[in-house]
């Protein structure tokens, strides 16, 4: 165990070091000069100090609330030295930071007992930081696994939706990058920015309640298939819903709004404006985007510029506009994501999505 020991008399430090000396297991480190000790508070390690109250250019006090301004230093025991025997003074001192008192001139037994039960205080103190510290790595590696199997659930379903949609498994992978990009753009908490690129991968997961002979249709679909279709987001949001996990709830979200409109023309609840899940305004611009620019069996690919100027035509209509300027600064970081491989730049005439 180290002492720190701050007295203006070199006398008194070398008593109170001779002292501490007899102590078992215990060191000292003196300084004279209090304002040198105050610039090196920093880099000291210390188990105890023990600091004299009258002192010139920087006092007991001062030197007292420097050290508990320190986290590393924040619970060290402190003694303060003094001949004060003023009640104010001492109250000053207590609520300054300091843990106990010594009387000069010193009585070595009482420096000893004193010394001895701050220290086995101070041991203390140390164990249940150390174990707190083990507890706590013990808790982020269960917790660690807890995200990776809440992951890898998300994952078994996101390809139970690919083998259902072959051509969808680049696209919600990147899909979710996009999300986390936007997410990060907008300044959403940390930890949405962490969920969404997962949770968007659920984004269709309802189409495993839509017949083949829809889903798979290479054509145009019917109104009455097309009604069938959009039912795939009430259904994804019934799959999901009633979590308590963070991340499946943000896919219940996506999947139930990411086909709502910002001016309320979408489906399945024509919600508009806010009322939408700002996740879902995410996913809706990413999962466009990255949809027109992939190969689909009834539309040819749309180029990148072709689907920048679409994202750019429909802001405040089909999407949030927030959203839209949010995409257009990451832009560059978008289109850097792995492409579909359908993806060209020829200048293929623009379709309906």
């Amino acid at each position: 165990m180290q002492a720190l020991i701050v007295d203006d008399n070199a006398t008194n430090i070398a008593l109170l070091q001779c002292l501490i000396a007899k102590i078992d297991h215990c060191q000292s480190i003196g300084f004279t000069d209090p304002s040198e000790a105050l610039q090196r508070l920093p880099e000291l390690d210390f188990d105890i100090a023990l600091v004299d109250f009258v002192m010139p250019k920087v006092d007991g006090l001062e030197l007292v609330r420097a050290i508990r301004a320190l986290p590393r230093h924040a619970h060290v025991p402190i003694v303060m030295i003094t001949t004060a025997e003023d009640r104010d003074v001492r109250i000053e001192t207590l609520t300054a930071g300091a843990n106990d008192f010594l009387a000069k001139p010193i009585d070595p037994v009482e420096l000893r007992a004193r010394v001895v039960n701050l220290l086995a205080l101070r041991k203390a103190q140390q164990k249940l930081e150390q174990r707190a510290g083990f507890l706590e790595v013990e808790i982020d590696k269960a917790l660690k696994v807890l995200v990776e199997r809440e992951e890898e659930i998300v994952w078994r379903l996101s390809r139970a939706t690919e083998g259902r949609d072959p051509e969808t498994g680049g696209h919600i992978r990147r899909m979710g990058l996009t999300c986390r990009i936007l997410a990060e753009e907008l300044g959403l908490d940390a930890d949405i920015c962490r969920a969404i690129p997962v949770a968007a991968q659920m984004h269709d997961i309802g189409k495993v309640g839509i017949p083949d002979n829809i889903l798979f249709k290479p054509g145009p679909l019917t109104p009455e298939e097309r009604a069938v279709m959009q039912t795939h987001a009430m259904l994804g949001e019934e799959i999901l819903s009633g979590s308590d996990a963070l991340l499946v709830r943000i896919g219940a979200e996506i999947a139930g709004s990411h086909h709502e409109h910002w001016n309320g023309k979408g489906y399945p609840r024509g919600l508009a404006g806010e009322a939408i899940p700002i996740p879902g305004r995410i996913a809706a611009v990413a999962d466009v985007f990255d949809a027109l620019i992939s190969e689909r069996p009834y539309k040819r690919a749309w180029t990148l510029e072709a689907a920048r100027d679409y994202v750019v035509s429909e802001r405040g209509r089909q999407f949030d506009p927030a959203c839209v300027d949010a995409f257009l600064r990451r832009y560059d970081e978008i289109v850097n994501l792995e492409a579909p491989a359908s993806a060209t730049p020829r200048a293929a005439r623009p379709t309906a999505a």
